[in-house]
């Protein structure tokens, strides 16, 4: 196999991921990333150190509040191929739907699939029909191999089940998931990621040659909630650039690359020469790159930019908002709530940051497929946090200390959703979240993305090229 010389364009997980897999296979690799930070849009905020909390401490913010579950194999592999334990940074819980009253559902410790029968039983607030409806509709899904009709949308997969079963557990389950609500959601991705949850996992894999000597990670069910105890680029970004620059990798931050040009049978990008171009950034900028550089491209290869431009055009994107708030002596009854949403409270979910290894009293509230704007949701989501959470407030106001709004934090998964190729053209191609079909966009999606990247500087292009 010829060592390629590859250039990735972006430091976020699915860049990284495919620079390190692409490295593991021989080739040469240099990371461009526009940013001075690392890992995208799941990443520590660049001032962090500069957030001090209305009783004086200060404390570490991400540009959001992301989940990991045991499901997510290649994640978790990766995180332990450049030196991490999975066990050390991230909190285990089984998969809990609970409200701040009590109510709601919660899997026990126990293994598949009793968990889910006796979380299903043991839900609060659910009548014996409740609970029926979504065991008839669980084993429905099963019989029908988590398989639906593509044009199916979570709503009309879920006909059936009752309305606080709905309210209560499907839709945040939907929302978090695929960040789009579930009369748009598409029925297959979600039952996909379901199927992905729910099934048995093996063994973790192991790489004796790459990993130090870390403890096997436990044999965590897909279920589980995995959420992070360290800053988001601490959780696997900066350990990947360290991997990859031990490994003769070159990794150059504050660097915006311009649009990849073809010049005599080489990918140039910049003043840089390369057999082969990753694009590793959002959808929006490979967009901006690739339609600045189509109309001066040789008339073949603008084609190949056209094809991967068309659907990659046509995609819609759902906004996330991130309300860090503060409550002096709040202590959550767990590291993760669920909340009642509407479009006046828009948040789904509330996180103890003093249980995931931040200060006592700090919170993030998480508001998927968010509308509005940056003030209007930071005040909602504040009077709703006063509200659901008054009885363990005791009096206390909750303090707004920063609120991030991704607008165009994932794309909108919808039914029979036309996503862009990850082959641009011979020698480029993109990886990211919005392109692995299966999923929504996750880190795990990102991560099976680059991987997929990585592997594909191996395969014949495919391609009739005649420049």
């Amino acid at each position: 196999m010829k060592s390629k010389r590859v250039c990735v364009v972006g430091a976020g997980w699915a860049g990284l991921a495919a620079a390190v897999s692409a490295t593991q296979g021989g080739h040469r690799v240099t990371v461009l990333e526009a940013s001075r930070g690392l890992g995208g849009r799941a990443r520590a905020l660049a001032d962090e150190v500069t957030h001090p909390l209305p009783d004086g401490t200060r404390a570490a913010l991400d540009n959001g509040q992301h989940v990991l579950i045991g499901a997510y194999r290649e994640t978790l592999d990766l995180m332990r191929l450049v030196g991490l334990d999975p066990v050390a940074l991230l909190s285990r819980m089984p998969l809990t739907l609970r409200y701040p009253d009590g109510s709601g559902m919660g899997l026990p410790d126990w293994p598949q699939p009793w968990n889910l029968l006796a979380g299903v039983w043991g839900a609060r607030g659910w009548s014996l029909g409740d609970k029926w409806s979504l065991l008839t509709a669980l084993r429905r899904w099963q019989r029908a191999h988590f398989q639906c009709s593509a044009a199916a949308t979570v709503a009309e997969l879920c006909v059936g089940i009752r309305p606080v079963v709905m309210d209560t557990f499907i839709a945040p389950l939907c929302v978090s998931a695929l960040n789009t609500p579930l009369q748009q959601a598409s029925g297959q991705v979600f039952l996909t990621v379901l199927y992905d949850t729910l099934k048995p996992l093996p063994p973790p894999a192991v790489h004796d040659k790459e990993a130090p000597d870390l403890p096997l990670a436990p044999p965590w069910r897909g279920s589980d909630l995995l959420l992070p105890r360290v800053n988001l680029s601490e959780l696997f970004p900066e350990a990947a650039v360290r991997w990859l620059e031990l490994r003769g990798g070159v990794v150059r931050l504050g660097e915006r690359a311009p649009s990849p040009r073809w010049q005599a049978g080489l990918w140039r990008v910049g003043e840089l020469e390369f057999d082969a171009v990753v694009w590793a950034t959002g959808p929006a900028h490979a967009v901006q790159a690739l339609s600045e550089y189509a109309p001066q491209a040789p008339k073949n290869l603008a084609l190949y930019l056209q094809r991967w431009l068309r659907p990659a055009q046509a995609l819609k994107y759902e906004s996330i908002a991130t309300v860090y708030a503060h409550a002096s002596g709040l202590v959550l009854p767990a590291p993760l709530l669920a909340l009642a949403s509407s479009p006046q409270f828009p948040a789904q979910f509330v996180f103890d940051r003093g249980q995931l290894g931040g200060p006592t009293g700090l919170m993030a509230f998480v508001a998927s497929a968010a509308v509005g704007s940056h003030d209007s949701l930071e005040a909602q989501v504040l009077a709703q946090g006063q509200d659901q959470l008054a009885h363990i407030l005791h009096g206390h106001p909750l303090v707004a200390v920063q609120t991030v709004v991704e607008k165009r934090a994932t794309l909108a998964c919808t039914p029979q959703l036309a996503r862009p190729p990850q082959r641009i053209a011979p020698g480029l191609l993109a990886c990211g979240d919005y392109l692995y079909a299966p999923y929504p966009s996750t880190l795990e999606g990102a991560v099976r993305s680059g991987l997929m990247a990585a592997m594909a500087l191996d395969e014949p292009d495919g391609f009739s090229w005649k420049p």
